[in-house]
């Protein structure tokens, strides 16, 4: 696969903000987004049907799609940052025009159910998308100074991370030993294996596996662990890491249930690929902004993570 990786942004750059999957309740949030890429000294378009609602869509299948085809159509549009996850965008995939995105490479920003729209557009085209803070999410408020500084440093230079630096007193834990160098994909584990067995999925061969999620009690991430293992992805894959999963114990005191953790152990621990625990990235508000389809480098040993390249150009 030939990796494209978009130009990174410039002061002056036009930033588009769509909706490809759920709205925002709060409208106010997208104004208050506006204003703060605006102070920054970027320019700004919100997709025409942004603030629609469709039950739990932010509009018709339809309407979501314009958005998303006039935005990369825009050559004025230099980076695309979603409003917020939710859910929609696996409705959407068929749909896509991916040879438009391919010919037309820009920032893409989002997380949670974007997750689904980020492997099929790097499975399709080989573009490089992030996993970044979503306007109606993070970007409308004051953001940590950790989250923000990094998300700015990954779309608007062209040098590398290197290693990952962590928040405060912030720890990665290693789970299993090793070195690996693999090519960078994942996501929400929920979403991403939503499409598991479609041609929206990029391949496992020579990939480090990023998952978190939120909200799945530990029955939930068992089955989807068990889907992982079975389609042998933990074989094909060179590394595995993990981030924040949020709201994932059982909340019901009288549910017999297996705490995470063993979930996590059982599932894990016997692997022979390194595998990194506790990365900053989910469903917080401290995260590491990630960059899907470069090159990093797990070290177990240590723990380190490192982005062996940068995401823009």
């Amino acid at each position: 696969m030939n990796i494209i990786k978009p130009n990174k942004l410039k002061k002056g750059d036009t930033v588009g903000f769509i909706s490809p999957a759920s709205s925002p309740e709060d409208s106010t949030r997208i104004e208050k987004t506006v204003t703060y890429f605006e102070k920054l000294g970027y320019k700004t378009e919100v997709g025409k049907n942004v603030g629609k609602f469709n039950g739990y869509l932010a509009g018709t299948d339809d309407e979501r799609l314009e958005d998303f085809h006039s935005m990369f159509k825009n050559k004025n549009i230099k980076a695309l940052v979603c409003l917020r996850g939710g859910y929609g965008v696996p409705r959407l995939l068929h749909r896509i025009d991916y040879k438009l995105i391919k010919n037309n490479p820009k920032i893409f920003v989002g997380y949670s159910d974007i997750t689904a729209l980020q492997m099929a557009i790097f499975k399709k085209t080989g573009l490089v998308t992030f996993a970044g803070p979503m306007a109606s999410v993070e970007l409308f408020k004051k953001m940590p100074a950790y989250s923000e500084e990094n998300f700015w440093a990954l779309i608007t230079s062209a040098k590398k991370i290197g290693k990952v630096p962590m928040p405060g007193k912030h720890k990665l834990k290693t789970i299993v030993k090793g070195n690996a160098v693999g090519t960078l994909i994942g996501g929400n584990l929920a979403v991403f294996l939503g499409i598991m067995g479609t041609e929206y999925l990029p391949s496992f061969n020579d990939s480090i596996l990023f998952f978190e999620d939120v909200g799945e009690v530990p029955y939930r991430i068992d089955r989807l662990l068990s889907q992982l293992r079975l389609s042998k992805a933990f074989t094909k894959a060179n590394g595995l890491l993990l981030g924040q999963f949020t709201d994932c114990d059982e909340k019901d005191l009288d549910k017999r249930t297996l705490p995470l953790s063993k979930v996590f152990d059982d599932y894990i621990n016997n692997l022979t690929i390194p595998v990194i625990n506790n990365f900053p990235h989910g469903h917080v508000d401290i995260k590491m902004p990630i960059a899907y389809g470069i090159k990093v480098r797990l070290n177990g040993n240590k723990p380190e993570v490192e982005y062996l390249e940068s995401g823009v150009i």
